[in-house]
């Protein structure tokens, strides 16, 4: 019996219950009864943010009823702020009971959808925190829709032990949770489901998948169980769970992940997913597993290997750290290194993903003007809040950080004393995961000098904190791999990012760039270059018969007001990333250290 089980079997006076009242209208119906509730009345709060997504999402405005009632009669409740309620005192020895509808309208991976076809929910969105009971066990009973007896429901929730609980996976029924913390980080997939599993590390996993599709989860399993095997046999055999669940929600076009303890919660656009027949692995099948691979790495790095600034975490309000650069940064080095470790990909594909990333960074003036560090402090008003200008003001902690952890795997790998980024993240999980001792900011400083010493420390410490770019081209060299930058196109450049769609909407007008020191700007719409009617199609043509130096017509409105730009067009950047394979002595060996023995091409 878990700990989970046997607490509840003893003390189950949390209990919710939750089920999808109106399909139509979206809406699921809660009810939190609570035995023994405080003598001087109970508050009730719901969290303003989720683990894992850095943005306050104030979940409490979906609440669109609530009441409360004790032995049959209404409770008064007082609402205290934006997400916290206080219950009227009850008789002594009396239960409380509160009901409530939460609208379920975002398909999204950090907030609950409903519809007629299938239901999905975070706990942090659905289930109101008993303030000052949070630490004790809780019962969910997970009720399905009327007229719906093909629905199932997935979730790493555990089985509640005896009453009438959830007696089979996949059913609906009682589950258990040893405290709101574990209650709210198992999501929810309820629908026609279609379901597979595997096993890794000696622990089953599930795939998961709602929405119309044609996936091949014989395909699919064969590449997850080798990403997940390779990523459990990094940290060490046996995995920190027991059974571990990809919840994809499957739609048209859309993408996002969120890590759990024992899952994760992810959207995939239909066309990604391995089909029958398919051959290689086509771009949008290594975005998906790239997806995945990240998220389960976040099993160790960010659930369990946590930053002290997160413990304990304040789901009130926002909580900063300097090290999302590490969490999010090294676990987007790891996501695509899996991969090829695990011999889904080719090192010709590993390269171009690398090469994707580098250019990505490239492109973002922001770069210069913020380190990884204060992007990482400043993820809640910056990177989850991004505007037209935030190219040119912020650089993004994953990408970058990705960067300087691929930087520092490879200084490590040429020391005299060669060490690896694997032995450091070995080393986090023994002193911080398997402890639960949290990182604290300078920890990553410390632990790389403990390991290499303080030189490395100090250069670790400087890119994280400056906004130099790093030197990849030279670090790239010993492991036989020639780095080669040019123009994404050979046409001149205006300096401009365009929006999605068909007119040619400027998004970003890049810092330094000829369009922004004429006067164009993000949200301008450019109709006419020297006299020619342009869209997001024809301009990129009619650019391409202009020469560097000549000076073109810009006609542009903003807002309903037609405006007139003349600029001189410029050489485009050298801002795009070639990586490939250029072996000399000794270097396919250190490269096959690094990368495994996967085909070259």
């Amino acid at each position: 019996m878990t700990r989970a089980k046997a607490a509840l079997s003893a003390s189950p006076g949390i209990r919710y219950s939750i089920r999808p009242r109106s399909r139509e209208a979206r809406l699921f119906e809660i009810r939190l009864h609570v035995s023994q509730p405080a003598a001087d009345g109970q508050r009730f709060e719901l969290p303003v943010w989720i683990p894992g997504s850095y943005m306050i999402r104030e979940f409490a405005r979906h609440i669109v009823s609530l009441r409360a009632e004790s032995a049959g009669r209404a409770v008064k409740l007082t609402k205290l702020d934006k997400h916290s309620w206080q219950a009227a005192r009850v008789p002594r020895g009396g239960a409380l009971t509160l009901t409530y509808e939460v609208y379920a309208g975002e398909a999204s991976v950090r907030t609950a959808y409903l519809d007629t076809t299938y239901g999905f929910f975070n706990g942090a969105n659905v289930f109101l925190a008993v303030v000052g009971q949070t630490g004790v066990p809780s019962l969910v009973d997970i009720e399905p829709p009327e007229e719906a007896l093909d629905w199932r429901v997935a979730t790493a929730l555990e089985p509640a032990s005896g009453e009438a609980g959830a007696a089979n996976e996949w059913k609906f029924g009682l589950y258990c949770a040893a405290n709101y913390d574990e209650l709210i980080d198992h999501p929810v997939l309820m629908g026609s489901l279609t379901l597979d599993s595997f096993e890794a590390g000696g622990v089953p996993h599930h795939i998961v998948l709602s929405g119309r599709h044609d996936c091949d989860t014989a395909r699919l399993k064969v590449d997850l169980a080798r990403i997940c095997q390779t990523q459990i046999d990094l940290f060490g055999a046996p995995p920190p769970m027991t059974r571990y669940l990809f919840l994809t929600q499957v739609v048209g076009d859309g993408y996002g992940g969120l890590e759990h303890r024992a899952s994760t919660a992810l959207i995939a656009s239909r066309n990604d997913l391995p089909y029958r027949g398919m051959k290689g692995v086509p771009d949008g099948y290594k975005t998906y597993l790239g997806l995945c691979s990240h998220e389960y790495f976040h099993t160790w790095n960010v659930k369990r290997i946590i930053p002290a600034a997160f413990q304990p975490c304040d789901l009130s309000r926002e909580n900063t750290t300097r090290l999302l650069w590490a969490f999010e940064g090294i676990t987007s080095y790891y996501d695509d290194l899996s991969m090829v470790r695990a011999k889904t990909i080719k090192i010709s594909d590993y390269l171009g993903l690398l090469a994707k990333t580098i250019s990505s960074v490239l492109k973002t003036p922001g770069r210069h003007h913020m380190s990884v560090a204060a992007s990482s402090f400043d993820a809640w008003p910056h990177y989850y809040r991004q505007d037209a200008n935030s190219p040119n003001a912020i650089v993004s902690y994953y990408t970058k950080g990705a960067l300087i952890a691929l930087a520092l795997d490879l200084k490590l790998r040429v020391l005299d004393m060669p060490h690896t980024l694997d032995e450091v993240m070995q080393l986090l999980w023994r002193q911080h995961g398997l402890t639960g001792v949290g990182v604290p900011e300078d920890g990553l400083f410390t632990l790389i000098e403990t390991i290499a010493g303080p030189t490395l420390a100090r250069w670790l410490e400087r890119v994280v904190e400056g906004v130099d770019d790093l030197p990849l081209a030279q670090l790239f060299k010993p492991f036989g791999i020639k780095m080669e930058l040019a123009p994404e196109r050979a046409t001149p450049w205006l300096g401009v990012k365009l929006a999605r769609g068909k007119d040619a909407h400027i998004a970003t007008a890049y810092t330094g760039g000829p369009a922004q020191a004429v006067g164009l700007s993000a949200g301008d719409v450019m109709i006419a270059l020297d006299g020619l009617q342009i869209d997001a199609i024809r301009l990129p043509a009619l650019l391409s018969r202009k020469k560097i130096g000549d000076s073109v017509e810009i006609y542009a409105f903003r807002r309903d007001e037609l405006m007139r730009f003349e600029l001189e067009l410029v050489a485009p950047p050298n801002d795009t990333v070639k990586l490939t394979l250029a072996d000399k002595a000794g270097t396919s060996q250190r490269r096959a250290a690094w990368l495994g023995s996967a085909p070259a091409c």
